[in-house]
């Protein structure tokens, strides 16, 4: 046993710790503003845990519909946000990203120690999965560092005791010198509870028992050495007993932000000091690894003390162990992953389908009946109201349905355990071109619409591999692009239309896979990490939680990426129509701002034969690609699709119609999938994104027309 003069001590915010003692944690009442100083201002509720411990379903169950979305300041890490209201108090709660740690090594874990850290909330509950006690008391070891009243939430507490380890709450608290509330976040037990704990907590400043990590004598010296050094230069909010306990670790932020803290004379005698315990540079030393030891052997003590000890009988396979030898084995589970992915695909077209039908008639029934009603005032406002307006907004509205089915179902399966073993299956083969493994179901949905698959990519934790995914996302053949496909292919390509139809869909998959493996070694290099994932117990799904998570994706969407839509499809209406006004009783896109266009970038078309004609069309696809042949239709006088691509098919050659469809399947994606894109990765990655698809669409179109011109398909008729 080390002596208790070498233990490191791990003090909560309101306990009285010696002054200079290499916790670091402040004595008395963290700084910040007190509880009993607010006013009537609501108390602020911090809830953070680990990934896959129901963390999401205990703060939707808390917080019900009142909460909303947004994004971190500076970070495309989503922000959650709800309240709270009990006779007492009202509540503030946010919903903190999942974190393993909080090293500085993902957007994630910066937001939630940096928020716990400068905005001080008056409480955090740490949810812990009452299944995988170690693994969230570890974490619990590094939360206790930052200057904050804790509170554990113990759930699934009903999983643990149907596998026969039940965890004694009492004797959990006891140990951990904490409040301890066991709840099953799933069905809402010991909400009540909860909230009464946290209410009296945040309110009170409830005194909590240290904790102690048993370290080496040279770590807990190491440790009082660079406190006692960074001490006068650690401004507000930080403590320089948090800073010592990362520079120890190696974490990187903290080793930034002490080099711009520090003179130069104390940094290098800092540096000497860390570098003479094996402690200099970013990652853990010797002594950080003690350090983490310490939390897992203590982690362990504590878990000892409120469980009992395994038996034979706990080793017996369960039902989780069961599922997953098939949904883990290399071949079954592969096979089980596309069966899951095609039925999602399937609900998506048989449920939402009908749905867009409907709400799409619904919308041009009602843009006709005001058109009726404006027709006094000309004919641009008809055509306003009717095309511009309804158009728009009924192209918002018919992305809904789609949207909703898909968040539903990809709740659904996340909320059941399945998503990690999904992740797990496809890892190895995706990591090649520095995707994840939960990159498959977003791309395999983006196979009928890119749009509520760049929204699904944000259940990829790793950063890197998450704006990967969205940049690939777009070159997905969507269902629109498969139908420029079927009414073009044809007509050119009669007798091998199938081959055809095929070759430029695999183009758009070795596309992906070739960029992808570019981007991944060029930009994301450096962010590539290894694959480390807890597998969660399965559990039935809560279907209030996957309500309120469909109903919060539909409203950040209608709020953030569907003004962008709206706005985006009426100005391209008004770029159709202006200046030519009408001739013959109808809107000309030759002499529009749209047409001007075309003709100013016919001179990129010349080297494969297209005309500013095929060039609008293209452009026309960025409000949907379905309007890709009702442009087409227009600009070759034809009625119908079917007399578009005759009338085409007597004006271009093959080679000109097969570069005209491999830019218009690489080429940048609708509207739609472009808001999407700025609301889940900010607005500079979507200009590069949507920058990077014109130059590979051109390029690809360029070369294919040359392949085909070789082939001797650049004369009208050559197709056969």
């Amino acid at each position: 046993m080390i002596p208790p003069d070498s233990a490191e001590r791990l003090a909560s915010p309101t306990s009285e710790t010696p002054s200079g003692t290499p916790s670091g944690t402040p004595s008395g009442t963290p700084s910040g503003t007190p509880s009993s100083s607010r006013g009537s201002s609501p108390l602020r509720v911090a809830i953070a845990g680990q990934p896959n411990v129901g963390k999401s379903t205990l703060f939707a169950r808390l917080t019900g519909a009142s909460l909303e979305t947004g994004n971190w300041p500076g970070k495309t890490v989503e922000r959650r946000e709800g309240r709270v209201v009990t006779a007492k108090s009202t509540m503030t709660v946010v919903d903190l990203p999942g974190t393993y740690s909080l090293t500085a090594q993902s957007d994630e874990e910066r937001v939630a120690r940096d928020y716990v850290l400068r905005e001080r909330p008056d409480v955090l509950a740490l949810v812990i999965d009452s299944t995988a006690l170690e693994r969230g008391l570890y974490l619990l070891s590094e939360v206790l560092l930052l200057p904050v009243p804790v509170v554990v939430v113990l759930n699934r507490t009903d999983l643990a005791e149907k596998a026969g380890a039940p965890v004694d709450a009492a004797a959990l608290s006891e140990a951990l010198g904490l409040p301890v509330v066991p709840v099953v976040a799933r069905s809402g037990g010991g909400l009540d509870r909860l909230v009464e704990v946290l209410e009296r907590t945040a309110v009170e400043r409830v005194a909590m028992t240290p904790i102690v990590l048993e370290v080496e004598p040279e770590t807990t010296l190491l440790l009082s050495r660079t406190t006692e050094l960074i001490s006068p230069h650690v401004p507000e909010p930080y403590t320089a007993g948090w800073i010592a306990h990362k520079l120890v670790e190696g974490d990187e932020e903290a080793i930034e932000l002490v080099h711009r803290w520090m003179p130069t004379d104390d940094h290098e005698a800092l540096q000497a000091v860390l570098a003479g315990s094996g402690e200099s540079g970013a990652g853990a030393g010797p002594a950080g690894m003690a350090l983490a030891g310490a939390r897992f052997a203590w982690a362990g003590r504590a878990a000892r003390k409120a469980t009992r000890a395994r038996t034979a009988e706990d080793d017996r396979p369960t039902w989780t162990d069961r599922i997953d030898a098939f949904a883990l084995h290399p071949l079954a589970g592969i096979l089980i992953l596309v069966a899951l992915s095609f039925g999602v695909y399937e609900l998506t077209l048989e449920i939402a389908g009908p749905l867009q039908d409907l709400l799409g008639g619904w919308v041009e029934a009602a843009g006709a009946w005001c058109g009726e009603k404006v027709a006094g005032m000309g004919a641009l406002a008809t055509a306003f109201v009717v095309d511009g307006l309804f158009g728009s907004v009924g192209l918002l509205i018919t992305f809904l349905p789609v949207l909703a089915v898909f968040f539903a179902a990809f709740a659904f399966l996340e909320d059941t355990g399945y998503m990690a073993r999904a992740a797990f299956v496809l890892d190895r083969a995706l990591s090649a071109i520095g995707l994840r493994g939960k990159s498959f179901l977003p791309m395999f949905v983006g196979a009928g619409c890119n749009v509520p698959a760049v929204f699904g990519a944000r259940v990829i934790e790793s950063r890197s591999a998450r704006l990967l995914t969205i940049l690939l996302l777009p070159l997905v053949p969507c269902s629109a692009r498969l139908i420029v496909l079927a009414l073009i292919v044809p007509a050119f390509f009669s007798a091998y239309a199938a081959g055809v139809s095929v070759g430029l869909i695999g183009l758009n998959i070795a596309v992906i896979a070739l960029l992808g493996f570019l981007l991944s070694h060029l930009m994301f290099k450096d962010e590539r990490q290894s694959f480390v994932m807890e597998l969660p117990r399965y559990s039935m799904p809560s279907l209030r939680a996957v309500g309120i998570s469909v109903w919060t994706k539909l409203k950040a969407f209608l709020k953030d990426a569907g003004t962008m839509i709206v706005v985006v499809a009426i100005s391209v209406w008004a770029l159709s129509v202006f200046p030519g006004g009408l001739k013959g009783g109808e809107f000309s896109i030759h002499d529009s701002y749209l047409g001007q266009f075309g003709r100013f970038l016919e001179p990129l078309g010349r080297p494969m034969d297209m005309d500013w004609r095929l060039i609008v069309a293209i452009f026309t696809g960025f409000i949907a690609k379905e309007v890709v042949i009702a442009t087409l239709g227009v600009l070759y006088s034809a009625d119908g699709d079917l007399a578009v691509v005759a009338t085409m098919q007597q004006q271009i050659s093959p080679a000109t119609a097969l570069a005209f469809l491999v830019i218009t399947m690489l080429f940048i994606p609708c509207v739609g999938t472009v808001a999407a894109m700025r609301r889940e990765a900010g607005t500079r990655w979507m200009l590069f994104g949507s920058a990077l698809l014109a130059v590979v669409s051109y390029l690809f179109g360029f070369g294919v027309y040359e392949l085909a011109a070789m082939a001797g398909l650049d004369q009208i008729g050559s197709g056969g």
